[in-house]
């Protein structure tokens, strides 16, 4: 049986640039509920609200969107671990991965990931809620999460839209959520998809250096590294080559001798190819030798299942968009998904290098959308006439004085608690696994660290809990990095 209790609602509301709708900018809404898990009954609390972000002043700047998954029976909550879960975009609503990875309620979808009707969700057996409690954070323009403007003014932009203004402010909501919950005594985990592994790599030095927060994990589901992604550079070129074998493999284009072998069997091979082989090629430019760039070529046919006429083409400089386009151009004339590259595409005309759409992000807004609005009214019993953004406008987005990957270094140096896992699907063609390896290995140029990074590849794309097979796996892979990262009682000394 549920009980709605409305704790707390303020008199004003959010006036924003974005809609005439109001919304309350503190409230919450608590309903009780259990779910099974590894066939074990869990109570928990879901709580759900807006919670206001304040400046330095102390004056209201903005009221985020959360919801808050407590396990009820347990008594005491400081070894309890709290996981903060944020998504990605820049843009983008905390949905994904919460009514669809970790949280106690998942997405009705076949085991594969594709929409069922009639849509809607179901309990979650493979939840890390038995284990650790979650809040799911939605960002500025993001979820019911909107900025507080006053009457007459035009919206700041600069307070949000940007990886160290967003890292800012989420740090000291974060703060305040803590120390509302009462869980500055539990260890702390940040867990971010996408763009979410560039907020949580910063957030994990903001929190300890301006909010005090020492953590015991950040996680990164398949993050999105702009110290490397679509830079343009050699090294951007060179590692998504792994990913390209991947797909290749799983469409079964790839030569015999590769297809018969089992993926996993392929991977370290082209790993290895392509840092010291393609990587140094494609660094030559156009001095690279005939000889050198027609081998190279070859190899890069050999692995990726893409013809050497279109490879010599691109100058061996092959892009993602351009693989999606070509891969099936001659076998099916389909085009493959470019976060998940199981998906496949019919765009208007086989001929270009780029795909009209992608048709695995519409496959996920096709389940996703209103399967949250749902949830959220009819279960989470909030409700409201604001618009739901699984999307939301936040450009332009201030990309400059990225530093998060050396932020995160600095965070472990300094604390001797925090570890690390890495998250990613072989068939991701948007944040390639391998890019996520070559993150992993830059933030710890020392190698001092290196055992207390962890990495956990999956046979699927982005999201890839969407498949039934990876949802349990990687749901395990984060009980056991919560029980690896735990301090058990040991002092954080090195």
């Amino acid at each position: 049986m549920k009980k709605y209790l409305f704790l707390f609602a303020l008199l004003f509301a959010i006036n924003t640039t974005c809609q005439d709708h109001r919304i309350p900018l503190d409230t919450m809404v608590v309903t009780n509920n259990q779910v099974q898990i590894k066939g074990k009954t869990i109570p928990y609390k879901a709580t759900t609200g807006m919670q206001p972000v304040f400046d330095d002043n102390g004056n209201t700047i903005a009221s985020l969107y959360y919801t808050y998954y407590k396990r009820s029976d347990i008594k005491n909550d400081e070894k309890r671990p709290i996981i903060m879960s944020f998504n990605g975009g820049p843009g983008s609503a905390s949905v994904w991965m919460h009514i669809a990875y970790t949280g106690p309620k998942i997405l009705k979808i076949d085991d594969e990931g594709y929409p069922v009707q009639p849509y809607g969700v179901k309990d979650n057996p493979n939840s890390i809620l038995d284990v650790a409690d979650i809040v799911y954070v939605n960002p500025v323009n993001t979820g019911y999460s909107r900025p507080v403007v006053a009457k007459g003014k035009k919206l700041d932009k600069s307070l949000f839209f940007g990886i160290n203004a967003d890292v800012k402010y989420l740090a000291g909501w974060l703060n305040t959520f803590i120390t509302r919950n009462n869980r500055w005594k539990s260890p702390k985990y940040i867990i971010g998809e996408s763009y979410g592994g560039t907020r949580v790599m910063g957030l994990a030095a903001e929190l300890q250096n301006s909010q005090w927060i020492y953590l015991n994990g950040v996680i990164m589901v398949s993050p999105a590294d702009y110290k490397v992604l679509r830079t343009g550079s050699s090294v951007d070129y060179a590692i998504n080559l792994p990913y390209y074998t991947a797909a290749a493999w799983y469409h079964k284009v790839l030569p015999k001798e590769l297809q018969e072998k089992d993926l996993l069997e392929i991977l370290p091979e082209v790993e290895n190819y392509a840092i010291n082989n393609l990587l140094p090629a494609i660094a030559k430019g156009g001095f690279i030798s005939e000889t050198e760039k027609n081998n190279v070529a070859d190899k890069f046919s050999y692995y990726s299942g893409l013809s050497k006429k279109s490879i010599l083409r691109n100058n061996l400089e092959v892009s993602p968009s351009f693989f999606w386009k070509e891969l099936l151009r001659d076998k099916t004339g389909q085009t493959i998904g470019r976060l998940d590259s199981r998906y496949l595409g019919l765009d208007k005309r086989e001929i270009g290098s780029n795909t009209d759409f992608n048709p695995e992000l519409t496959s996920w807004l096709h389940s996703f959308t209103p399967a949250i609005n749902y949830y959220v009214r009819e279960h989470l019993n909030f409700k409201t006439d604001v618009k739901y953004n699984v999307f939301g406008p936040v450009r332009p987005w201030d990309n400059r004085n990225n530093n998060v990957r050396e932020g995160l270094r600095q965070a472990m140096a300094q604390n001797p608690y925090l570890k690390v896992l890495v998250q990613s699907g072989y068939y991701d063609g948007a944040t390639t696994y391998f890019s996520a390896k070559y993150t992993m290995w830059k933030t710890d140029p020392s190698g001092k660290m290196k055992d207390r990074f962890y990495f956990k590849g999956y046979r699927s794309g982005h999201m890839m809990y969407l498949r039934n097979e990876d949802l349990q796996k990687a749901n395990d892979d984060l009980r056991t990095f919560i029980s690896n990262s735990s301090a058990k009682g040991k002092p954080a000394k090195y």
